[in-house]
């Protein structure tokens, strides 16, 4: 009896959802239809679907809701299914009504087993985590807590203060032993108990101003080999300083194929400006146009505009990939972020430069620092990528960002 109770729970929590998902409403779905109804009649009544790749899922659905017992062995091959893509159906990241209908089926399950049980399905909670925060599923469902790191970002001394202090340090050692030995030699010439006095010499005016320009001119030469240190320290940790550049949230107006590249898109991306931005990205093995279109994504706007196959590039959409590169996704802003507002980095709080200077290789000193961490939180060195609304990340843990 408990068992029938939970699978019409189960068939509610799924019609509900997927009513809200496709925008139908809710009320040509009678408690008694649901009640007669097995899962696939339910699902074919709503979407009017009987594709094969579809039904699969909706299969699933029904031996995961009506078999207990068995459950972790369906959740062992959802997380094996899961490990190369991040969505169930297709290769973009655009939710289907497949993943609607197996999120809707698992989360009561996944919701009441414990912590240690849920680390054995990393690539199923990864999915689930994306899910709940790309689809609105009002109070239809409850969000299943995904642990989250917490991040101490480390601190980073001052290089230029620590070579002042060696090189001042260098020269009262070097001083006093020079004051030790011109009195060693001094005093060796006295005789045993004699005090000697030096004789005054009285100076010149023009000899005073010979010295006094000596002087400055010792001072200045010692300052510049003093500066110069810190100089070349400071300049080599800038050019891997992440605050040198300029990265915001925008927002995917319209996306198409680049007319002679079949690698590439090419897409128009607000910035909250009241301009749109033309980039070209290579995106199109693994995204297509309709998935990127209205989406929220993270990138670079102080890149030098170039041509990429003769269609003007003016900017860097910032990608999260696997190790070999078999699934690539742009990062995802938190929801409630604004268009066009600049990403921060915990003590990293300096000025974006107005434009990278290609011959320094900026880029190519940064982008070996960031990554998505195990909970795929977007990251340089292990500092997340932050805006008002919290931090941005993907659906691909531990993988390369650029």
């Amino acid at each position: 009896m408990a068992a029938a109770a939970d699978l019409t729970g189960t068939k509610r929590a799924m019609a509900y959802a997927l009513c809200k998902h496709l925008n139908v409403d809710p009320s040509t779905v009678s408690n008694t239809s649901i009640e007669g109804s097995d899962i696939a009649s339910l699902f074919s009544h709503i979407v009017n679907s009987s594709e094969d790749e579809v039904m699969k899922w909706v299969k699933f659905s029904m031996d995961f809701a009506g078999s207990d017992g068995k459950q972790h062995a369906l959740l062992d091959n959802l997380n094996k299914d899961l490990s190369q893509k991040s969505v169930l159906l297709g290769d973009g990241l655009k939710p289907s009504a497949a993943d609607i209908v197996v999120f809707a089926t698992v989360q009561a399950f996944m919701s009441r087993v414990s912590d240690s049980e849920l680390q054995k399905f990393p690539h199923v909670l990864r999915w689930m985590d994306y899910i709940q925060n790309i689809v609105d599923f009002g109070t239809t469902l409850q969000k299943i807590n995904v642990a989250k790191s917490v991040f101490d970002p480390p601190s980073h001394p001052k290089k230029a203060d620590k070579v002042d202090t060696e090189s001042s340090s260098k020269k009262a050692v070097s001083g006093q032993k020079i004051a030790d030995k011109s009195n060693g030699s001094a005093d060796s010439k006295k005789p045993a108990g004699e005090v000697t006095k030096a004789p005054e010499k009285k100076e010149t005016p023009a000899a005073k101003d010979n010295k006094t320009s000596g002087d400055k001119k010792k001072d200045k030469s010692a300052g510049k080999t003093a500066e110069k240190a810190p100089e070349k320290a400071a300049d080599k940790d800038s050019e891997c300083n992440i605050s040198i550049l300029n990265i915001q949230v925008g927002l995917i107006r319209k996306a198409w194929k680049h007319p002679s590249a079949d690698s590439l898109l090419v897409e128009e991306i607000d910035l909250g400006d009241g301009n749109v931005r033309q980039v070209v990205s290579g995106l199109a093995k693994y995204c297509s146009p309709e998935d990127l279109t209205n989406r929220h994504v993270v990138l670079i706007t102080n890149v030098k505009p170039g041509k990429l196959r003769d269609v003007m590039s003016a900017g860097l959409v910032l990608c999260a990939s696997t190790e070999d590169h078999t699934a690539v996704e742009p990062l995802i802003p938190p929801e409630g972020a604004k268009i066009g507002e600049r990403i921060s980095f915990a003590g990293f709080d300096g000025k974006p430069e107005d434009v990278l200077n290609p011959k320094k290789k900026q880029l190519d000193k940064i982008t070996p620092h960031l990554r998505t961490d195990e909970n795929g939180i977007a990251t340089f060195k292990g500092i997340p990528f932050t805006t008002s609304a919290g931090p941005c990340r993907s659906s691909i843990r531990n993988g390369n960002v650029k």
